[in-house]
């Protein structure tokens, strides 16, 4: 875990991008018409991931501010009022804040998504923006929590720990 200002900050753009490009796979191949509907057939093509790192480019930046602003010390307060580091196990305080911080994040980056591409890219109504929010958060959010728990945290702190190795 980050130790230093300059340690934080890089955490957080790993982390950023790791979560804006794992939801803009998802959200790309979504626009594309894949579904997981059960029995159904759909197909997914490689240009989604292309599609999605360039809208994670700029969407990680998103990502950045508003976790920094203030997603993750919501996310700690959640862990905080919920775990005790002193008597739990701290995997589970680390997945406590995890989910504190999905829970406030989703429906920020729902909103900001909900704009950018609805109201200001597909010019719709800015009165429809309530429902394209909700929906768009009922979508995202599962994905969002187990991308998060599964690939994104793991993998942010697996290079993290590669870029600043621990001291022995």
């Amino acid at each position: 875990m980050p130790k230093t200002k300059i340690q934080g900050v890089v955490f957080g753009l790993i982390m950023s991008y790791a979560m804006a490009y794992g939801m803009e796979v998802y959200n790309v191949a979504i626009k594309e018409g894949f579904n997981l509907n059960i029995g159904g057939f759909s197909t997914m093509t490689n240009h989604v991931f292309l599609d999605a790192l360039i809208e994670a480019s700029y969407m990680g930046i998103f990502v950045f501010i508003t976790s920094s602003l203030w997603g993750n010390r919501i996310g700690a307060a959640f862990a905080a009022r919920h775990t005790n580091p002193e008597t739990d196990n701290p995997y589970f305080c680390r997945v406590m804040r995890q989910a504190g911080t999905v829970a406030i994040m989703c429906p920020t980056m729902s909103m900001i998504a909900s704009i950018l591409f609805n109201v200001i890219l597909a010019h719709q109504p800015i009165c429809n923006l309530p429902a394209i929010w909700v929906g768009t958060v009922i979508k995202n959010l599962p994905m969002a929590f187990f991308w998060n728990m599964f690939a994104a945290a793991p993998f942010t702190h697996w290079l993290f720990g590669k870029i600043f190795p621990e001291k022995k």
